[in-house]
């Protein structure tokens, strides 16, 4: 009934679905009734034996009413915004049990898991929620063949998902709502894709189409924006606030503080990442006690002027330092980079690609799609088709582009995943994939040894019953289960990451490292023989970190996994590290950790609580900086760096090359452009690459000569008194 409704119409002209009979399907009660209510809860996670189990919240009072209330939960940790949604889902156990209740559903008799719809992107590992299967291995989705099981977006929509499906109801499927969401989501391309054909961005959209067909009264949703260019970000802001203001459903959205926080969000609750402290309110009220959090998303985002005015505190000791006034040459990024520097001169190029287009069903001219190098571009004053792009050794790139503008595509073509590799003109480390006269070609196993590649596919498709250590031995393999080829400098190596990211991979979250570093000596203890002698003993002793051994990569967490996989990509120093949206899904601190490694190895620390003076303090060598004992000190200037991700905070700071390839049927040819130093200290040139409107100034707050804000001019016009 739907696909013959699909082309019938072209989305112009859709039913209303928020008609008022539509309405009264969900507002049995009036809109005043709690739908929840949280009373002086403590909550535990589900462990048999409560007394000898940490609650994971303690006393907790929370309710959500069914007047305009819109309400995001941030916290800089992801597990406590998992858990505190889990815990609105029903999850978990409280106590007393009668201090989390469900009015408004217990009344209307509703079951819970009928009532509340739960969508956790930051842990996404298999496919569509565990509804569809990304594939069974990484190259599958780019090959022609496809399986009885490879379903359509349409069929996972529509929920025939089944081998042997039983015959379904024909007003099952709600069609109208389902036109107005394929429509609102930007689905209506991509409805007779293969799911595993989807792009990371466009599996998000789908699982919140599928949610949201589900009708749920309350729709949960965990980090709904990681993974979606700035674009999609807002178009998918806008079609949740319409959602959200009929209440069709009413949503709760989980974020980090570092993200924009939509405008039509009413309500905030804030974790304490240290103490679980819960702070909430109205945005205006939350952005009062916790100013930092304004400026986050923008100074006229959910609070009038006067209000910002009136705010009695230093920001500048508050804000970020991507967001404070830089009045000194000597400031830094998170990654110890300088804010002007010159990219390194370029060595052998390591990637080639002369013309590339990938194109799907080249000889049917009606079903023909072209998803890379659709364009034309002037090489060398003469217009050639398809893209023409070379990486070199010392570059560091960073590769942008709309979801589904073939970034993902791009990457698969160097890493050999895609099976047009064979044929497009494409040279890896000086050779093609075939062999020609004279020209032996490069095999899989080669390009595998010479290539660091972290990933959510790589993440997806990982052996998870692999202990930690053998994790990063495998970048020694010729795949993750076969065995490592290693020395004896490579198990020093592979201690060496151990020990640095212990706090992050180990269950105790300690290190000897650490023990030594922080039990100073006599004298000069920190440059010392005696100093030497015991980082010396860690290398020759490793049951410091045995723990490597018997924890497996299944029993991190999540961000945890992220982690241990960008180790992987770098333990092996290769020719070539490919950063596929690698940092998403980590804590801010330890992403921050990541890239102060990635840049500086272990010769500098971070100091989160120091003194700053010049903002260079934070700062310092290590111990193994002190004692020349360094093993890894960052990436080498041999080495050349590919990084994707929709996320300015997750970009290094030394990118200094960009690409961004055009929206999927523009005709318009990627562009490319330099950078400065870090987009964390240019945020102008992430709004350059994006093409999006200039962020309007900041007002003056502060008090008197501490440092203030330049006044946005004519703020009256904008609105605000």
């Amino acid at each position: 009934m739907f696909r013959a409704q699909l082309r019938r119409q072209a989305f112009g002209r859709l039913p209303n679905v928020y008609s008022p009979s539509r309405l009264s399907q969900y507002a049995g009660v009036t809109t005043s009734a709690l739908i929840i209510r949280i009373k002086d809860a403590t909550i535990y996670k589900d462990v048999l034996d409560q007394d000898k189990a940490s609650p994971l919240f303690n006393n907790v009072n929370f309710t959500l009413s069914g007047k305009n209330e819109h309400w995001a939960i941030i916290a800089r940790n992801s597990s406590l915004r998992t858990d505190f949604l889990q815990m609105l889902h029903g999850r978990y156990l409280c106590t007393p049990p009668d201090a989390r209740t469900y009015p408004q559903f217990t009344a209307r008799q509703i079951p819970l898991q009928q009532a509340i719809g739960y969508i956790g992107f930051d842990a996404e590992r298999d496919g569509l929620g565990g509804t569809a299967v990304k594939g069974a291995y990484m190259s599958q989705r780019y090959e022609a063949h496809r399986e009885v099981t490879d379903w359509s977006l349409l069929n996972y929509l529509e929920g025939n998902t089944d081998l042997n499906a039983l015959e379904k109801p024909a007003d099952s499927l709600d069609t109208q709502l389902l036109a107005k969401i394929v429509k609102s989501l930007d689905l209506e391309p991509l409805l007779q894709l293969p799911v595993s054909n989807l792009s990371n961005g466009q599996t998000r959209r789908a699982r919140i189409a599928k949610a949201l067909l589900a009708k749920p009264e309350l729709l949960l949703l965990n980090a709904p924006f990681m993974g979606m260019d700035p674009v999609s970000q807002l178009k998918i802001s806008s079609f949740l606030q319409e959602m959200a203001n009929v209440s069709l459903p009413k949503i709760i959205l989980a974020i980090r503080p570092e993200e924009d926080i939509p405008p039509w969000i009413t309500h905030i609750l804030h974790i304490n990442p240290k103490t679980a402290e819960i702070i909430q309110g109205t945005t205006a009220h939350i952005y009062r006690s916790i100013p930092r959090l304004a400026y986050l998303s923008g100074p006229f985002v959910g609070v009038d002027l006067p209000t910002l005015m009136t705010m009695k505190c230093n920001l500048n000791s508050l804000l970020p330092r991507s967001l404070a006034r830089r009045q000194h040459d000597t400031e830094v990024s998170r990654d110890y980079l300088p804010a002007l520097h010159d990219p390194l001169p370029p060595g052998p190029p390591l990637v080639e690609m002369h013309g590339v287009k990938v194109s799907y069903n080249v000889t049917d001219n009606v079903d023909k799609k072209t998803v890379l190098g659709d364009w034309s571009e002037s090489v060398e004053g003469t217009k050639r088709e398809g893209l023409w792009w070379n990486v070199h050794r010392g570059e560091r790139w960073g590769v942008f582009g709309p979801n589904g503008s073939g970034k993902t595509t791009l990457l698969s073509l160097i890493t050999s995943d895609h099976p047009q590799t064979y044929g497009l003109p494409i040279k890896l480390f000086g050779r093609s994939r075939i062999p020609s006269p004279g020209e032996l070609g490069i095999s899989i196993f080669e390009l595998q040894s010479r290539i660091g590649h972290s990933s959510p596919e790589v993440h997806t498709y990982f052996p998870k019953q692999l202990s930690i250590r053998r994790v990063l031995e495998s970048a020694w393999a010729d795949t993750p289960l076969s065995k490592p080829r290693l020395t004896h400098q490579n198990d020093v190596r592979i201690g060496a990451f151990l020990r640095w990211f212990a706090p992050e991979l180990s269950p105790t979250k300690t290190s000897e490292l650490q023990k030594i570093a922080e039990t100073p000596l006599r004298g000069n203890w920190r440059r010392s023989g005696e100093m030497r002698r015991k980082l010396e003993h860690l290398n020759i002793v490793s049951n410091d970190i045995d723990w490597a051994d018997s924890t497996t990569f299944r029993d991190l967490s999540f961000s945890s996994q992220r982690v241990l996989l960008f180790l992987r990509a770098l333990v092996n120093s290769p020719d070539l590290v490919i950063l596929d949206e690698a940092f998403s899904g980590m804590d801010k601190e330890v992403r921050d950790k990541c890239l102060l490694f990635l840049s500086q190895g272990e010769k500098m620390i971070f100091k989160p609580h120091g003194k700053t003076l010049n903002g260079n303090t934070r700062y310092s060598k290590s111990l193994q900086a002190d004692n020349d004992m360094v093993n890894f000190g960052g990436l080498e200037d041999r080495q050349a760096l590919l990084t994707i991700s929709h996320d300015k905070e997750d970009i290094p700071g030394c990118i200094r090359q960009w690409i961004c390839l055009p929206e999927p049927g523009e005709g318009k040819s990627a562009r490319t452009g330099t950078l400065p130093g870090p987009l964390e200290l240019h945020p102008e040139s992430w709004r350059k690459i994006w093409k999006l409107p200039p962020r309007p100034e900041m007002p003056t707050i502060g008090r008197p000569g501490r440092g203030q804000y330049p006044r946005r001019k004519n703020y009256k016009q904008a609105g605000n008194e």
